[in-house]
């Protein structure tokens, strides 16, 4: 008996055959993603790039539409953004994770600020859970 032909990517090879009711060794992943892995990591990393996007172009707004965000305010922004990006980026980390969770936490309490970084808090917030909860359901 020949051994199968191992998967490329235009052969997949037994890798997308689905193993037999007792063969455990041969299972695909529970997702059916390739490198789940490096999704769930893509998800995070873009949650966080897109939050810190947002954050660097709402401080006009802020600023014109009757804020009170003075020098302390826009560094806080400011920080938060540069903290995001950072994050997004080291998305390979085992902290990572809790650090954006962190980081969730610290954009609701910059609502004492401005109202506005409260409700950005609250819509990123919940991407985040979402983000969280995918994570937990792909990679169990």
């Amino acid at each position: 008996m020949t051994e199968p032909e191992p998967a490329t990517e235009g052969n997949p090879g037994t890798a997308a055959i689905p193993a037999a009711a007792g063969d455990e060794s041969a299972a695909p992943t529970r997702s059916g993603l390739r490198n789940p892995q490096a999704a769930v990591r893509g998800l995070g990393s873009g949650t966080l790039a897109l939050e810190a996007i947002v954050l660097l172009l709402a401080i006009q707004p802020i600023r014109i539409l009757g804020g009170d965000l003075g020098g302390w305010g826009i560094g806080a922004v400011v920080g938060l953004a540069v903290v995001a990006a950072v994050v997004a980026g080291s998305m390979r980390r085992s902290w990572a994770w809790h650090a954006g969770t962190v980081l969730q936490v610290l954009l609701l309490a910059s609502g004492l600020l401005h109202w506005s970084l409260a409700a950005l808090g609250l819509i990123f917030g919940a991407a985040w859970g979402y983000a969280t909860y995918v994570r937990r359901t792909i990679l169990g």
